[in-house]
């Protein structure tokens, strides 16, 4: 196969298109800058807590419909072990939404916090805060992976460029806007990718539903023809893996700091609310596509295709099914086109993760921790040294392993199973303190990793019931032992702080034995009559994090 100039050409305006916008973007961020009283980190981290309603659900939809979204989609349909009902991305993700919008929003934007980690260092200190953000980070480089992992395979199957190259070229470009403008660039450039991925993907699908290769997908359903049906199904001693992948998604996303990004940058709590609730009904639109793209492919007799024998499951290109189908069962054009809502949902992603680790090591690490003192113009290095290292390091991922579904999965579990239960307790829970967190924290991260994950060809030590070989002879755990993890620390940070309150309250232990100083905040402050106010504000602050639900 030979290179595709036309597609490179298009592919080469579609970046210079992004990059004006970033620029266009960064430049807007300047002025508002000098107009601009407050802190200055508010402005390249939160636009300044005035960005639009209409751009805020675009961001954040762009957020949440990554490549990774995209590709993931389009692999559990067609992949012949999994299917349709497999897909599960765009339902869990309403939920997502619903309840960040319903229950999360309100305390965290109320409070005008500037990252999701801000509370955690206000209730536990640094030390502990530091740890908890690791997990985060850890996160978010994995999204960086995914996503131009998911970019790489398509540019290498339809325009035959390296997908070295491919990966490398999209880094550059994410990295360089990203670091021009903050969130004003990485939210008006999401408003373009959005309406690229939009456009480029139902226009793709008509010529994929009526290729002469494929057979009717209302056939293929449920009947196997060339693979087992593509809906798929969810056998009963299947249902708890199903159920643990569901909540993982659902859950799991609360636990982003991308996500509060968008919550907090709005510029008030009800703008946050609608913008969570609009994004979900653009995420299953935008879902849609992928599960018929999937469906076609595993309708497809594809001996009779260029592609030919074996098929691309056979061949473990499941993950590249997307950029494979559209390149072999639509007209050259057209597969361009598609190539083009997946480029706009990587570079939509990918920027957001980059913002997301530099708000939490420039704000909650560098500005809090080692630098209090750092003035604007530090701080916007700091941002951009950590948007750059954090792009170089899941760059540097993508050549570990090729499927979107790994770095998806693993990236999302450890926000699932470490950090949601962290901070449903303390947004609701007044109770929760840092002995609680400290020993929730461990236990999350010892139970998962002994529980094994066969993604990464960890074995498991701890067996669940249902624990056996799946299909491709893998030791796999079919209860949903991420959901148990995540209670059993959610439990165990509730337990703990409640012990570790009664036993200092009580005086069972010395004062100078209490590291977190659980007693002393627990105390009524001392009011002087020349600074009654600034106290009684800051009471009225505290209890809005701490009493927004009593345990």
């Amino acid at each position: 196969m030979a290179l595709n100039v036309p597609g490179l050409v298009v592919m080469a305006v579609f970046y210079l298109l992004i990059l004006g916008t970033g620029i266009w973007a960064s430049m807007r961020s300047r002025k508002e800058e000098k107009k601009w009283t407050g802190d200055g980190i508010e402005i390249t981290l939160l636009a300044g807590r005035k960005i639009t309603l209409l751009v805020g659900i675009f961001t954040l939809t762009a957020t949440w419909v990554g490549g990774g979204f995209i590709l993931g989609i389009a692999e559990a349909t067609y992949n012949p072990t999994l299917g349709a009902v497999w897909a599960l991305m765009p339902v869990p993700y309403v939920v997502t939404f619903f309840l960040g919008g319903f229950f999360f929003a309100k305390p965290m934007r109320e409070n005008k916090y500037v990252t999701m980690m801000d509370p955690f260092q206000q209730k536990y200190g640094n030390f502990l805060s530091s740890a908890l953000i690791f997990p985060a980070l850890v996160a978010d480089v994995l999204w960086v992976a995914r996503t131009l992992v998911s970019l790489g395979g398509t540019m290498r199957v339809i325009l035959d460029l390296s997908y070295v190259y491919s990966i490398i070229i999209s880094s550059v470009v994410a990295i360089i806007y990203t670091l021009l403008g903050g969130l004003y660039s990485v939210a008006y450039t999401d408003v373009i990718q959005l309406i690229l991925i939009f456009i480029s993907l139902w226009v793709c699908v008509p010529f994929m539903m009526t290729n002469p290769y494929s057979l009717d997908i209302s056939l293929t359903a449920y009947n196997e023809t060339f693979q087992a049906p593509w809906v798929g199904t969810v056998e009963l001693d299947e249902a708890g893996k199903w159920f643990d992948d569901f909540m993982l998604l659902a859950l799991g996303g609360l636990a982003y700091q991308a996500f509060y990004q968008r919550i907090l940058s709005a510029s008030s709590y009800s703008q946050a609310q609608v913008t969570c609730f609009a994004s979900s009904a653009f995420c299953l639109v935008l879902g849609i596509p992928s599960v018929l793209i999937g469906a076609v492919a595993a309708s497809t007799d594809w001996n009779t295709t260029s592609y030919g024998l074996p098929t691309p499951y056979e061949r473990g290109e499941a993950g590249s099914i997307l950029p494979i189908a559209l390149q072999f069962l639509t007209p050259t054009y057209v597969s361009v086109i598609g190539i083009g809502a997946v480029a706009a949902a990587v570079m939509s992603s990918m920027d957001s993760a980059l913002l997301s680790s530099a708000s939490l090591f420039s704000s909650n690490i560098y500005k809090n921790i080692i630098r209090k003192q750092a003035s604007d113009r530090e701080m916007q290095w700091v941002i951009r040294i950590s948007v750059v290292v954090v792009g170089l390091a899941g760059t540097a991922l993508t050549f570990l392993d090729n499927s979107v579904l790994v770095f998806w999965i693993v990236g999302v579990d450890m926000s699932y199973t470490i950090m949601f239960p962290q901070l449903v307790c303390i947004l609701f829970f007044k109770v929760s303190n840092g002995y609680g967190a400290s020993v929730g924290y461990i236990m999350g991260i010892v139970m998962r990793v002994l529980s094994g994950e066969p993604l990464i060809g960890l074995p498991p030590t701890i067996r669940f019931p249902g624990c056996r070989l799946d299909d491709e002879g893998t030791l796999t755990q079919f209860f949903p032992f991420r959901t148990a993890i995540m209670i059993i620390s959610l439990v165990s940070i509730l337990l703990f702080s409640w012990l570790a309150s009664i036993i200092f309250n009580k005086g069972l232990l010395p004062e100078k034995w209490d590291v977190f100083q659980i007693k002393r905040k627990l105390k009524p402050p001392t009011v002087a009559p020349d600074s009654k106010k600034p106290n009684a504000e800051l009471e009225d602050v505290s209890k809005q994090l701490l009493d927004t639900t009593s345990c």
